[in-house]
């Protein structure tokens, strides 16, 4: 009887009630995981960014010990952490940028060059929440990592956050990026509406032109080549984007291709997914320093979206009613989400109206932009690639 009594004694300590790690914190980040799996699967918000960092969450405040660190020698660390190790060595943002490359058509944006300036224009808010978290008390480089949030780009947050050494507030500052990303079809549609008058989110844009394949080959060369050259610090970010795009337009790299966009990508994504949501253990996360973080996140990627409708809006005046301002917004990173959502607020008033091909031009262009930006900020603070 007594070994029944220690038995299950000993069962009773090793659960998660008797963790001395756990405490009310951590219970609410369990809540805020199911959340999260609920709206990736009820309501289909990124569903393949979603239930990864929902479930590495989930995991992560039921047994801390899943993200213990390794010791000097490399052993002893759990599982999450060595997967978290890719993210600090910046292998995995980067592989997911090939992959975004490799998927993406960047023919819109070469049809129609001034999709730049849209894209330019939404990094806007990169730059407004950057001073406004200086002035909130954050340092050069933890503004510069907060800021890029407002690129709706989790891989390239996380690229820059460890780049500049704010590993710490790595967990928050993904976190935040990813769920804005997958909250695009919620956050920008009233951005969207009130910048825009109906007459404007009628306007039909004219098809865009054929883009020869020689043009789709020498792009992404071109790109790298130009943007490194100047901003050497892109190349990581830049050279694997631009990378993946040359396997998919070439027309040689078949399996190459097909690999970095499906299989590599996919297997990235659960990495990287687990392993930031493992970050946000109830101690890590909820304090002011999140909190602000995460509203400086939403602040930066409200201000992009408006700046890019905004420019769109002085386009279609300057071009005298040829470009639609709705494809402004979609000057933020998230491919394709964003340029979905121009698409169906679009389709909301003209519903024959087909912009999504044209929204995909600031799209790409915005995906370019954040990380340029991501780039400008390592060359300030002078952290090389």
């Amino acid at each position: 009887m007594d070994k029944i009594v220690e038995t299950l004694t000993n069962l009773w300590n090793q659960t998660m009630f008797m963790n001395d790690q756990i405490d009310w914190r951590n219970y609410v980040m369990i809540l805020v995981a199911f959340v999260f799996l609920y709206l990736a699967i009820a309501h289909d918000f990124e569903p393949l960014l979603l239930v990864p960092i929902a479930f590495g969450m989930l995991l992560a405040n039921i047994y801390p010990d899943i993200m213990a660190k390794t010791a000097a020698d490399g052993s002893g660390g759990g599982l999450f952490q060595y997967f978290y190790k890719l993210d600090e060595w910046s292998i995995l943002p980067s592989i997911i940028f090939m992959g975004v490359g490799a998927m993406t058509d960047f023919g819109p944006l070469i049809a129609n060059p001034k999709s730049f300036l849209m894209g330019a224009a939404a990094q806007f808010g990169i730059f407004a929440a950057y001073f406004m978290a200086i002035a909130m008390g954050f340092n050069g480089e933890e503004a510069a990592s907060i800021s890029i949030i407002g690129g709706a780009d989790g891989p390239t947050s996380i690229f820059l956050a460890t780049k500049l050494g704010c590993t710490t507030l790595l967990g928050p500052i993904a976190v935040a990026a990813y769920s804005y990303m997958s909250l695009v079809p919620i956050i920008q549609p009233p951005i969207m509406r009130a910048l825009t008058t109906e007459h404007e989110r009628t306007i039909r844009m004219t098809q865009l032109r054929p883009v020869s394949k020689v043009e789709k080959i020498l792009f992404p060369i071109v790109v790298t080549v130009v943007v490194c050259m100047i901003l050497p610090t892109t190349a990581p970010l830049i050279g694997m984007l631009m990378l993946g795009n040359l396997f998919r337009e070439c027309g040689v790299v078949h399996q190459l291709q097909e690999t970095a966009s499906n299989a590599l990508m996919y297997i990235v994504v659960i990495l990287l997914g687990t392993s930031v949501g493992a970050t946000t253990t109830g101690s890590n996360f909820l304090n002011v320093t999140t909190l602000k973080i995460v509203v400086l996140g939403l602040i930066a990627f409200a201000v992009g979206t408006a700046a890019g409708v905004l420019l769109g809006k002085i386009m279609c005046a300057v071009t005298h009613g040829k470009i639609n301002p709705l494809i402004g917004s979609a000057g933020v990173s998230a491919v394709p989400m964003a340029a979905r959502v121009s698409q169906k607020v679009g389709a909301e008033y003209d519903p024959s109206n087909f912009l999504l091909m044209h929204a995909m031009g600031p799209n790409v262009a915005g995906v370019i932009g954040t990380a340029v930006v991501a780039g400008t900020f390592m060359a300030i603070f002078g952290i090389g690639a």
